[in-house]
């Protein structure tokens, strides 16, 4: 038995349609591979506020409590830097996704994620076995420059993850 070989005479143009759909969808998925999956709360405020994380295609859960997710764009090496204090030369990929997390919804210990302000936006960097996270409020899309992390009322807090 050989091996099949795409032959476009075989697949009618819907079939063909459907399957670079299929393909674009895959790709979609493969953007946020990195944080897919189980993290362990490693830092202080990851312990005290967020508790155990995980993501999955279209959501991220919270110490069992699940919210919604969407992927907006991946970071740029100068966003990574400035949101994590990360060098620039040390790889690792980041995302930023939108969320919309009730500042009434106490994660652990009664603790809230962004104090009285619903949480609007996630931005992550995964550098092998460890994920940072930041997470903000406001409606507009938070800026990742030095500058503007400086003294970016919209940030909730950073937070650190291990597998």
């Amino acid at each position: 038995m050989g091996h099949l070989k795409y032959n476009p005479t075989l697949y009618p143009q819907h079939m063909r349609r459907h399957l670079i759909l299929a393909a674009l969808l895959l790709t979609t998925f493969t953007l946020q591979a990195q944080e897919k999956g189980s993290w362990r709360a490693a830092s202080k405020p990851a312990k005290t506020i967020t508790g155990d994380i995980g993501f999955a295609n279209d959501k991220i859960i919270f110490n069992f409590f699940t919210f919604p997710l969407a992927q907006i764009r991946t970071l740029t090496p100068a966003e990574i830097s400035a949101a994590f204090d990360a060098d620039l030369t040390a790889g690792g990929t980041g995302n930023l996704f939108r969320v919309d997390i009730p500042a009434a919804r106490h994660i652990v210990s009664k603790n809230s994620l962004c104090g009285s302000d619903d949480t609007q936006w996630v931005a992550t960097f995964v550098l092998g076995k460890t994920l940072h996270m930041a997470l903000f409020s406001g409606s507009n899309m938070p800026v990742l420059t030095p500058e503007a992390m400086t003294d970016a009322p919209n940030l909730c807090g950073t937070f650190l993850y291990t597998r």
